[in-house]
């Protein structure tokens, strides 16, 4: 009998670091997808990403809308809340043997806490790495509610060892992104031409020559400042004349401030070098960010999937502070000035070597490999 492997999409990027690894269980003859999209996956202002995931051909079996309204540290707490409800019926009516949780989002730890008090062991990816904010704190909480740990770098999986998990349920696989990056350089040209198929808002540049991307995410440890950080990038990135190509925020508190802070900039100043879009499929963006010159901003595609396609980064604050990096990247604070000299330096070095930091490549079918044959146990044996 196949194993049913349950796996929670909750987000634009959740989709992308899981992706190689729902194909891979999806082939496995010994295993059976069972794909549950929810939160801000769903909906359109944050780019449906659930589109480019039936696009791809994965069907769903539930979805979960528990996003609530506001952006703030309250509607992250009830919308956890009532993920919590949500997918408590989902793993119900499922029955899965493992359910799958991806990184460190507020509806990760509700995805976590649900299965583990339903007795459902509980699969981990991209566990014991350090940032910032809430973000951590999720992490490592997921961490020890999980069973499987399947982690991206050898610093990551001897941490996860010194919370107390047992090392046996603890495996180097590499992060699923980077396979999709590793896909990427066999055709890297930009095969496409953005504002035809994505449409977005604001001038249409003249990206052919050379231009940067932008995603900028609000900090929920500072979110009462976010359209503040965000209107200083704006300036700093309209002052290099650079074409831009600029993408919305994830859904956190201070998405509110961010999104304002750019529908301000847009409206008041009108800059002229500046493309905003809302989302893309996964493999478009990563072409889009390798024919780039450089990544402006705070994701951890800077940091992650650019490390492996040897494009530079600008990281801005403190959103990835802590996290392992390769020599791609570049760390400012939020002062527009600083984020332009930073810029102005990384386009002077050129592309850095290709860094494998964060994996070869192989993560999907590592991890489908060790959903079909670890043992699965609820209890689980600590090693303090």
């Amino acid at each position: 009998m196949k194993r049913k492997v349950c796996v929670v999409v909750t987000a634009r990027p959740s989709y992308s670091r899981i992706k190689t690894a729902l194909d891979a269980i999806k082939a496995h003859p010994d295993l059976e997808l069972q794909l549950v999209v929810a939160a801000s996956a769903l909906l359109d202002r944050y780019g449906s990403a659930v589109r480019y995931i039936e696009k791809d051909g994965f069907e769903i079996d539930a979805r979960v809308y528990m996003v609530m309204e506001g952006e703030n540290l309250a509607s992250m707490a009830k919308s956890t809340g009532l993920g919590l409800l949500e997918l408590a019926t989902v793993f119900d009516n499922l029955q899965p043997d493992v359910v799958v949780t991806v990184a460190d989002r507020y509806e990760t730890i509700a995805t976590a806490v649900a299965a583990a008090y339903m007795n459902l062991p509980v699969a981990h990816v991209q566990g014991g790495e350090v940032t910032g904010s809430i973000d951590e704190k999720v992490r490592h909480a997921v961490t020890k509610l999980a069973d499987l740990h399947m982690v991206a770098t050898e610093m990551a999986r001897e941490r996860v060892i010194k919370m107390g998990e047992d090392p046996a349920s603890v495996f180097m696989t590499g992060c699923p992104s980077v396979d999709l990056a590793a896909q990427i350089l066999a055709s890297p040209g930009l095969d496409f031409n953005p504002y035809q198929k994505y449409g977005g808002v604001g001038r249409e540049v003249d990206y052919e020559k050379g231009y940067l991307v932008v995603m900028q995410h609000p900090v929920t440890t500072e979110y009462k400042v976010a359209r503040k950080h965000v209107t200083e990038t704006l300036h700093a990135v309209r002052e290099t004349g650079l074409p831009t190509l600029w993408f919305w925020p994830n859904v956190d508190a201070g998405s509110d401030g961010t999104s304002e802070g750019i529908r301000s900039f847009r409206e008041i100043v009108a800059p002229e070098n500046i493309h905003f879009f809302k989302n893309m499929e996964p493999a478009d963006f990563l072409r889009l960010l390798y024919n780039s010159r450089a990544i402006v901003g705070n994701s951890s595609v800077g940091i992650r999937e650019c490390a492996y396609l040897g494009v530079p980064a600008v990281n801005i604050g403190v959103r990835q502070a802590g996290r392992e990096r390769g020599r791609n990247v570049i760390d400012v604070g939020y002062d527009r000035a600083e984020i332009r000299v930073a810029i102005e330096t990384q386009l002077a070095n050129g592309r850095p070597p290709q860094d494998t930091l964060y994996g070869d490549g192989q993560a999907g079918q590592r991890i489908a490999d060790i959903l079909a044959t670890a043992e699965l146990k609820i209890e689980k044996r600590l090693t303090y």
